[in-house]
């Protein structure tokens, strides 16, 4: 997640972070020259617009009159750990283990009817059913649970036949315990067996659509997942195929940032695949869906101040995300973008140069535009991070970026958080850390990406969408050449 936004007209001194008052040129607090920071640079992408809207000649881009259906597909659903069904440590499904403990139950419950409970050896088919249940640990010893250290339990133990056939049997649309694999769970989250919490739905997420795959994780130091992702696909009026990833990073020093970032992610989703099959140019059509993007995120500061009861602790100004994302519709590779999440792009021939095709509204990014740092010592900067541009309703203005790109060799398309690219933030660094087979298993690699920022610390949430691009054996060459 972003850690904090500036305005170009500085709400927060960069020196100590406190505001300044209006008209000042330095800090009342630290005299920090507010001055020297400069001016929000221009709509300036890494890579040139290849594909002007007024195209001309055999480049040109016909798009064709749109069709009266729309044919947008349906994203499959995600499938998370909690679904799949337990086994012991010997490899053997849970629900095969309760029903031998149920067979061995029954006889002793017959054969130890009206049996004190005292002193002495059990019964050879064990305590009753509806007897007292107690846990054992080490320190039990053959003579008795008396002399044994051993506690009765609260909570009813699942060993009991009653207890087993529920967790065998969970209530239809029920959910199975990730740590007992046996307890269902409540409302709540919790398990109504061993009281484990349940991992949230955002802790991880991961989705697969075709050759476009996403998956996003917590991280290693976080409390919650505020990046969210939207993957898609629709056909375009001609019938060719237009696959759709959004990016979305909720602003950690904002209200409710993960709800932004859903929100966001959602509503542009949501406007390619309503625009893309009408016809509309997809660089427009990333336009509008940026604009769309930015009208859901500033809804949400118009909802009443109970809705931010959850979210307390923070300050309540307005929620705020950044968003980034790509099409790949015809033979042309759109781009768009506001805060500092990241396109990039990695050829199949690794040989061939890889290239960032976004540039990040960022401290960092004003300052080597405007010649006052070189990009190491730009980010090595504790401010480095500290983005100009977002949707959300304190933005100081909208200014969405869309690029326009048309490959000339296959490749791969990684769009991603800051979460992922702080630990491979060049175009070499990024198109190392991709796994050579992501073109054929985009899933697999983005799970590798992300696990490749776990195992750099994880100190940030982390979301990655990867697009295999291919191209026509027989297309013309791309007017930019290191795409």
């Amino acid at each position: 997640m972003s850690q904090s936004h500036q305005q170009p007209a500085l709400s927060k001194c960069p020196g100590c972070a406190e505001p300044p008052a209006a008209g000042d040129l330095f800090c009342g607090v630290c005299g920090y020259d507010l001055s020297a920071v400069p001016a929000r640079p221009g709509d300036r992408p890494t890579m040139a617009i290849t594909v002007p809207p007024a195209a001309s000649g055999s480049e040109a881009v016909r798009w064709p009159a749109a069709a009266e259906t729309d044919s947008s597909d349906v994203p499959a659903p995600v499938h998370r750990p909690s679904d799949l069904p337990g086994t012991d440590s010997g490899g053997r499904p849970l629900a095969e283990q309760e029903q031998q403990r149920e067979q061995a139950q029954e006889p002793s419950a017959a054969a130890g009817q009206g049996a004190p409970v005292g002193p002495g050896p059990e019964p050879a088919g064990g305590p009753e059913p509806s007897a007292v249940p107690v846990r054992h640990d080490d320190r039990a010893v053959p003579g008795g649970a008396e002399h044994s250290g051993d506690f009765a339990l609260a909570a009813p133990d699942p060993r009991t036949a009653e207890h087993a056939a529920a967790a065998a049997a969970p209530a239809a649309g029920g959910k199975v315990c990730v740590a007992c694999r046996s307890g269902r769970v409540d409302p709540d989250g919790y398990c109504e067996n061993c009281g484990h919490a349940q991992p949230r739905e955002r802790d991880h997420m991961e989705q697969e659509l075709g050759s476009v795959a996403a998956v996003s994780d917590r991280g290693l130091r976080h409390h919650r997942n505020e990046d969210s992702f939207a993957v898609s696909s629709t056909a375009l009026p001609d019938g060719s195929p237009a696959v759709v990833a959004i990016v979305c990073d909720g602003v950690s020093s904002a209200s409710r940032p993960d709800e932004a970032s859903a929100a966001a992610a959602s509503a542009a989703n949501e406007s390619l695949l309503e625009s893309l099959p009408r016809g509309t140019h997809p660089q427009q059509a990333m336009h509008e869906a940026i604009v769309a993007a930015s009208e859901a995120v500033n809804a949400l500061a118009q909802e009443p101040a109970g809705a931010m009861e959850h979210d307390a602790h923070r300050h309540q100004n307005a929620p705020a995300c950044t968003l980034v994302g790509a099409v790949m519709a015809g033979e042309l590779l759109i781009v768009g973008w506001v805060g500092d999440s990241r396109v990039y792009w990695v050829p199949e021939d690794r040989s061939r140069p890889t290239a960032r095709l976004t540039e990040d509204d960022s401290w960092a990014a004003q300052m080597v535009a405007a010649g006052l740092m070189n990009e190491a010592e730009a980010y090595a900067d504790e401010r480095a991070h500290a983005i100009t541009g977002w949707l959300g309703a304190d933005a100081y203005e909208l200014e969405p970026h869309t690029a326009a790109f048309k490959p000339d060799r296959p490749g791969l398309v990684v769009v991603c958080t800051d979460g992922l690219w702080n630990y491979a933030e060049s175009a070499e660094e990024m198109a190392a850390a991709v796994p050579a087979d992501a073109q054929e298993h985009p899933l697999r690699g983005a799970q590798v990406l992300v696990g490749h920022a776990l195992d750099g610390g994880g100190h940030d949430n982390v979301t990655v969408a990867l697009l295999p691009f291919a191209v026509r054996p027989q297309g013309a060459g791309s007017a930019c050449e290191t795409v």
